[in-house]
Order: C-alpha cells, then structure tokens, then sequence
C-alpha cells in the first residue's frame, strides 16, 4: 500500500471509487472472514475487472488502519482525488444546478449534504481549496460514496466561482435570510442555477448574498428561532430544484 494517497472505509465506498474513476484505486483490503460474504460479491467482480489486487487480512489489521468501526471489513488505498475545472462542471444537454459548499466545519454535516444533492441530481460541486477530501474516510462512509462518485471543482472563492457561473448564463442564488428572500418553491429554479450554501456558524458571506440573483429562505410551520441544520436545508432545495424540474415541460 506504499503508492496509496489515503484509504477509504467499507464497501459503498469502495465500490464508488471503483465505478467512478475520480482516484485510482491500488488495493482493496478485506477482513479474510468476509470472503465468501455475498455482499461483498460485486465488490470484487469489480476489482477483478479493474485489475486492482484484492489482499485477505485479518480484522486486527484492518482496525489498525481504519478511522472506526464502521469500515465492515473492507478498505480501498486510493490515490489522490481528481478535480475538475469549474467549466467542466457545465452540462451541455440540460439546465445546470451546481452547488458550493463553503464554511461546513463538521465532516458529518459535509457528506450528508453532498449525499443529498447526489441523490438529488446535482451536476457538480465546488469546494475551497481547504476541503473535506483530506478526511475521505469519514465523508466516504457518511455519504454512502456520494463523495466518490459526484464531479467537484476548486474555486479560491466563492465569488470566484459565482463571477464565472454568471458569465455562463446561470443565475446565482443563495441560502439566506434577507428582506428580499423568497421560499425555494416560489422561485424558478427550472433555470440554470449555482447555488451557495454556507456553514451553519458563518452563512453566506454578506457581499456574496447582496450580489445573489436569488435569495432563498425555507419558511417554517411554526415560529422558530433557529436555522435548520445544513443537511436539511441542502436537502429541501435540491429536492425542490429535482420537483421543478421534473415537473416542467419537456
């Protein structure tokens, strides 16, 4: 495992860096009491195709590498994570919906946000140069691969990248609180759309929001003081991006 870059943990994860060859994959590990487990069949199919060497080990040598317990005996020495450019991004049959996530502190709240706009169809997502790549193990496992498999690019900043997608035609929208916000299903988000989602302690930067085409804000049913974590709040608009555009004519 000398040439590996990093590991990711348990079979999801595994089989997504197989699949969508954003890193290479060296080796796979694989706790020998798990071999004839059928769960970890296609798993290994894969492997065999790709040519990527498959080494049974006892489950003491997996808990030495491992970050937790959560890995279900299996393990992946992957390379380095391959990123896009922003224009890469861009699909060219469709209506974009790219997503920056910017300020997520908390890994947990990082791969389950990435885990809902994969679910929910996103095109791709921009990170800063400090992202949670380097903690791969852990948003492998919480995203359930997510993190492996959706295309992501690198901008220095987040107005960066909102000057460049503008310059594309797509319209920059943000989750905030503003006395101009709208609720995400009162908006047309059937266009071409890079949406800026901050970190619960910081937000969205203030410039970045007074510059926003579309400032989004989640009503409640009831009064409450507090903002909705961010995993919610990803979830509802991606999901009501998905509902828009599934619903608009062909």
């Amino acid at each position: 495992m000398d040439q590996a870059d990093g590991l990711l943990e348990g079979r999801l994860s595994a089989q997504a860096a197989i699949e969508s060859g954003w890193r290479d994959v060296h080796q796979l590990l694989i706790d020998s009491q798990k071999r004839y487990d059928r769960r970890l069949g296609a798993l290994l199919r894969q492997a065999e195709a790709a040519s990527i060497p498959v080494s049974f080990v006892t489950v003491d040598v997996i808990q030495q590498r491992a970050s937790g317990n959560t890995h279900g005996g299996v393990l992946a020495a992957v390379g380095e994570r391959r990123f896009c450019v922003l224009t890469d991004l861009l699909p060219a049959d469709r209506a974009a919906f790219i997503v920056m996530l910017d300020g997520i502190e908390d890994p947990y709240n990082f791969a389950g946000a990435v885990r809902c706009l994969y679910a929910a169809g996103v095109d791709g997502v921009v990170l800063r140069p400090r992202n949670w790549t380097s903690a791969g193990a852990i948003v492998g496992r919480a995203s359930a691969g997510a993190i492996e498999r959706v295309p992501l690019a690198i901008a220095d900043t987040a107005a960066q990248a909102a000057d460049m997608y503008r310059a594309q035609g797509l319209q920059i929208a943000v989750a905030a609180k503003s006395a101009r916000s709208r609720s995400p299903d009162q908006a047309d988000l059937t266009r071409p759309t890079f949406l800026l989602i901050g970190g619960e302690r910081r937000g969205v930067t203030r410039s970045i929001a007074q510059a926003a085409d579309l400032t989004l804000e989640i009503p409640y049913g009831r009064e409450f003081g507090q903002s909705l974590g961010t995993v919610a709040a990803t979830a509802i608009i991606a999901f009501e991006v998905k509902r828009q555009r599934d619903a608009a004519p062909a």
